[in-house]
């Protein structure tokens, strides 16, 4: 079966409104951008859009229905990414008052955090899953569903890379410098919250 192009698109326009609203992604790259340059921030980018597209492509493969099935493999993941977003949110409020430093994060630390982060949120999957349902046919073919995983990650890349490159510009450094101990620290009650929020749901 060949892929709709419309099918796409709309894939695509979703994925575009999921990217652009806040969350702990946003927050997490803009922080790794600011604090420790573009490169880093692409990097991370890298890092969430891999794992995203990665759990586009187990929603493809069916892992949904695992999860239905064998529901401890949704819980261990949930709450292993719970950990990593609180773990994540008690540095960033005890360091809220450090000065940037002056060596940027390793960029292969910056991609394997970017991954963690989206990896330990199940729910891309099953948000993934659903709209998968909605917009392509059933019966995809393998070379469909390549073609999606690797539409997906290329959006992810292209998006953080803009996004990256923008918030590494000298204006948004000094903003950021200057707000650093209230930044750091409004980033670090959301990312807990957020945290806490997929611990204690159902």
């Amino acid at each position: 079966m060949s892929l709709p192009l419309a099918d796409v698109l709309a894939f695509n326009a979703i994925l575009c409104g999921a990217l652009l609203s806040p969350g702990a992604a946003m927050l997490f790259i803009t922080r790794a951008t600011v604090t420790s340059g573009r490169a880093a921030g692409i990097a991370t980018g890298i890092g969430l859009g891999t794992a995203a597209a990665v759990w586009t492509l187990a929603a493809l493969l069916g892992l949904d229905v695992v999860f239905r099935l064998f529901p401890w493999t949704y819980t261990a993941l949930k709450l292993g990414g719970a950990i990593y977003l609180i773990w994540i949110a008690i540095q960033t409020w005890r360091n809220a008052h450090t000065p940037l430093g002056e060596a940027p994060m390793p960029k292969g630390r910056a991609f394997v955090s970017g991954m963690l982060l989206n990896f330990g949120n199940p729910k891309s999957m099953l948000f993934a899953a659903a709209v998968i349902v909605v917009v392509f046919p059933q019966g995809l073919a393998p070379l469909d569903i390549a073609l999606i995983v690797a539409n997906h990650w290329l959006l992810e890349l292209v998006f953080y890379t803009i996004l990256a490159s923008l918030l590494s510009a000298p204006p948004a450094r000094r903003v950021y410098t200057g707000l650093k101990p209230i930044l750091d620290r409004i980033a670090a009650t959301v990312l807990g919250a957020l945290g806490l929020r997929l611990i204690l749901e159902k």
